[in-house]
């Protein structure tokens, strides 16, 4: 059995492939260690163009394509993979409204670290069928974006918009959203039967 360094360095990096391969591409030097890689080896494949630094301690496999939401992936991976895209961020990447947010929103746990400059960490709780993963990225359902951005005070321009383009892309349906207005009341389910109503009379 060839137990070479070089070997040994190629089954690494297959292992490394695999667990990047799922997150679009993307690792820490965190998940590049616990596989044997060091952050000297790191750099060493980031100057010969097998690898791309993204941001600090973030990675891009180089045979994997620049994902236009790598802001997205390179927030998820900061918190440790332990976040959930949110709030303007998810209709962000659902593409379902105008909203350009200043911050990335994610939901954590409760027991996740505060300190990422730049994000804007939720603790909402989520049941299981509250997320989803599109285009690679762990995000709320498309319900449970539109319930959380109404609560979060969005515009009503906005929040109607999202629940329009929703039901015309095929996301979700009328009585998915006629359900959620049930569930939530309030706010929610007072923009949600504008936006029915709109497109009722279109």
């Amino acid at each position: 059995m060839d137990t070479s360094p070089a070997i040994q360095t190629q089954d690494k990096f297959a292992e490394l492939y695999t667990l990047a391969e799922s997150q679009g591409g993307y690792f820490t030097a965190k998940q590049a260690q616990s596989v044997g890689i060091s952050r000297r080896q790191l750099s060493y494949h980031t100057s010969t163009g097998r690898l791309v630094r993204v941001g600090r301690g973030v990675y891009r496999l180089a045979l994997f394509p620049h994902s236009p939401h790598e802001d997205l992936f390179i927030a998820w991976l900061r918190t440790g993979g332990r976040g959930v895209i949110s709030h303007e961020s998810a209709l962000a990447l659902y593409e379902l409204s105008d909203v350009m947010p200043a911050e990335i929103h994610l939901i954590v746990p409760p027991t996740a670290s505060r300190r990422h400059s730049g994000l804007r960490l939720h603790t909402n709780r989520l049941e299981p069928g509250d997320v989803t993963t599109y285009k690679g990225l762990p995000v709320t359902t498309v319900p449970r974006t539109i319930a959380h951005v109404s609560a979060a005070g969005l515009a009503d321009e906005l929040i109607i918009q999202a629940v329009q383009e929703a039901i015309q892309r095929g996301m979700v349906t009328k009585k998915q959203m006629r359900e959620l207005a049930q569930q939530q009341g309030g706010r929610t389910q007072r923009l949600i039967t504008l936006a029915l109503e709109g497109m009722a009379k279109a």
